[in-house]
């Protein structure tokens, strides 16, 4: 690999010439900078990142850390850090599995923002404590050094609760997420606080786990035990895809009909579905864009406020009005 005592010596410069006019230092001449870059090109020198690392302290580069990279869940989200990162000089690194993580202690990257699980919050807590900076999307915490910036859940969860019992659902099985997930755990508090509130509902808790698998069995399961139509909550939209698989290639329930459907976090796919799937909507671009600008100021120094996401109804054909049986 070539170093920059190469280009010095075929510059017959010191080291610290060459050194300055990579970084670009008014020390030299734009003469002999020019000449040394030519060199630096000739040679196809890349700059060692550790070193400059040490040297400037500063790497550029924010960490996401993510629980996987399934479904189609993260593609907004992560355009919305990189455009915001983009504009403000920095690059973004996709990080996944605990042997990414060691990227905060030893300071390759500037700051993180954190949507995995698997982090537990000690070990969140003992990174702030020593002076990294961190925005955390999937839990509450504070710290100096930490900022959160979380999505309505229990608002979202609680919209699509009161919808299904507006249009006169009293038959409600909610398809749940992972059992380390916040968001599936707010969104699961809520639909319990709205339950207890309605007595006269008949609810089925079914667990599941965010994939679309999950889905797919709890609407086998659904079709079991189906005597009267019902309305199923799904705490995400790859789950409610995956009921929608089974039930339009194994069964003779229709959505919109037998089966309601409702989902959270509208993805993409939701606007092409047939019914129309509802569910809770909120600008994932946003959110990322959010978590990146509020990581950027605790960088500079800046006091920031924890932020929230708002979310809204979207009302599909998967749903529809129904009238509850007399008893």
């Amino acid at each position: 690999m070539v170093s920059i005592k190469d280009i010095a010596k075929k510059a017959g410069v010191s080291i610290s010439t060459v050194s300055y006019a990579l970084n670009g230092s008014e020390k030299v001449t734009k003469e002999t900078a020019a000449r040394i870059l030519g060199i630096a090109e000739e040679l196809n020198y890349v700059p060692h990142a550790a070193a400059r690392l040490l040297k400037t302290r500063q790497s550029n580069l924010i960490g996401i850390f993510l629980t996987d990279f399934n479904g189609s869940f993260y593609g907004d989200l992560l355009q919305g850090v990189k455009d915001y990162l983009s504009r403000n000089g920095y690059d973004l690194l996709v990080c996944s599995g605990t042997r990414s993580r060691r990227l905060i202690p030893e300071r390759m990257i500037d700051g993180a923002i954190v949507l995995d699980e698997t982090f537990s919050d000690e070990e969140i807590i003992q990174y702030a404590n020593k002076g990294h900076k961190i925005v955390v999307l999937d839990r509450e915490l504070h710290h100096p050094n930490l900022n959160q910036v979380l999505l309505d859940n229990k608002a979202g969860a609680a919209l699509a609760m009161e919808y299904l019992i507006g249009l006169g659902h009293d038959k409600i099985y909610a398809v749940t997420g992972p059992i380390g997930s916040y968001d599936a755990n707010q969104r699961l508090r809520a639909v319990k606080q709205i339950v207890e509130r309605n007595p006269q509902l008949e609810f089925i808790e079914i667990q599941g786990d965010f994939g679309k698998a999950s889905g797919e069995a709890a609407a086998r399961r659904i079709e079991a035990e189906y005597s009267r139509p019902a309305a199923v909550f799904c705490l995400n939209d790859e789950m409610a895809f995956g009921a929608y698989r089974y039930l339009r290639n194994h069964s003779s329930l229709v959505i919109g009909e037998q089966i309601h459907l409702i989902g959270f976090d509208n993805i993409e796919l939701a606007q092409f579905s047939q019914p129309r799937l509802s569910t809770i909507d909120y600008s994932m671009r946003k959110w990322g864009a959010l978590a990146s600008e509020q990581l950027l100021k605790i960088l500079s120094g800046e006091t920031v406020d924890h932020e929230r996401i708002y979310v809204t109804l979207v009302q599909g054909e998967s749903v529809k009005p129904i009238t509850p049986l007399s008893d």
